[in-house]
């Protein structure tokens, strides 16, 4: 019988389970999935109810998230002996359909990437907590960039001088979120008593009570749990993930970009969080990107480090997330 078509239901939960287990704004979990068995292909859709309208408008972070969960969905196929092949957008008329992937025969395929990067899907997670001011070696920052890179995007690390601009453009962001309503009532919604999807409390992280890294505050009030200005590191490490262009495809790309990224540095021990408060506001995500960088789309803002793991959060079950 051709391998091809011995996917049985405990393999495609399993893949599905691999690709929620992507990083998504608030922990919304914006996807669906649904399996052609004729051509044997997992298609990713678009769960709009799940989309968040005043911080995420146009639905580029829904693309983003959907983007980690195709890198996420692409390494499991493979890992079970299927070559992954992916379309993205692939059907105009069903803007819903965020991208498809085919499994293949591939006994053998060529994997131009890391082969622990399935193992550690199950090991990534956001850490909002301090992290040391101890230097990522220049090797593994060469690789985070050859990792986007291999997903035609770029990546960025600031130096000193502008890695305090753009800290600068984020803590404003954070201000506007704040004294903006609807958004505040919005991000409230995701944290907390939620049982399968959103943000536990514990998971929102501390805050830094002098602001000397804008961490988001998810409850729109400061946190009790607030700590003094030398808890968190005096120098963070952070990485601007950038894109030639701004269409939806793009957004699909830099979501498997950062699926990339955010796995090689769960390999290299690496925590990481996410600085998304300036992508939020089209003036403040025009200031991001340096001036001279090749690629002056910002797609995220990452921030890298060595510390404690984050808080899980909790995802919906592939048997829930599979359409008819």
């Amino acid at each position: 019988m051709d391998q091809a078509t011995t996917l049985d239901a405990a393999t495609l939960e399993h893949l599905v389970t691999a690709a929620v287990a992507a990083p998504s704004m608030h922990n919304t979990q914006p996807w669906r999935f649904r399996l052609d068995p004729d051509s044997l292909t997992i298609e990713l859709h678009a769960a709009t109810e799940r989309s968040l309208p005043h911080e995420d408008p146009h639905g580029r972070a829904l693309h983003l998230a959907a983007g980690a969960a195709v890198f996420n969905l692409q390494l499991a196929v493979a890992h079970f002996g299927w070559l992954p092949v992916t379309r993205s957008l692939p059907d105009p008329g069903r803007p819903g359909l965020l991208a498809t992937v085919r499994l293949t025969e591939a006994a053998r395929a060529a994997n131009s990437r890391r082969n622990d990067l399935y193992e550690a899907i199950w090991r990534r997670r956001s850490s909002r907590l301090p992290f040391t001011d101890t230097d990522i070696p220049l090797p593994v920052r060469n690789e985070l960039t050859e990792a986007a890179h291999a997903e035609g995007c770029a990546l960025h690390f600031p130096e000193p001088a502008e890695a305090a601009r753009v800290l600068r453009v984020t803590a404003q962001a954070e201000r506007r979120n704040r004294s903006d309503a609807d958004r505040a009532a919005e991000s409230r919604r995701w944290t907390g008593g939620h049982r399968d999807v959103g943000l536990p409390v514990d998971a929102a992280g501390p805050q830094d009570s002098f602001e000397q890294l804008p961490m988001r505050d998810f409850g729109v009030h400061r946190h009790r749990g607030d700590l003094p200005s030398d808890a968190f590191e005096r120098r963070p490490a952070l990485a601007l993930l950038t894109t030639a262009h701004d269409r939806r495809a793009d957004w699909l790309r830099a979501g498997q970009a950062l699926q990339h990224i955010l796995l090689v540095a769960t390999v290299h021990q690496l925590r990481s969080s996410l600085l998304h408060q300036a992508l939020e506001w089209p003036d403040l995500r025009l200031k991001l990107a340096a001036a001279h960088a090749p690629f002056t789309h910002a797609q995220m803002l990452l921030r890298l480090g060595h510390g404690p793991p984050g808080t899980p959060t909790p995802r919906r079950t592939a048997r829930h997330l599979l359409a008819e």
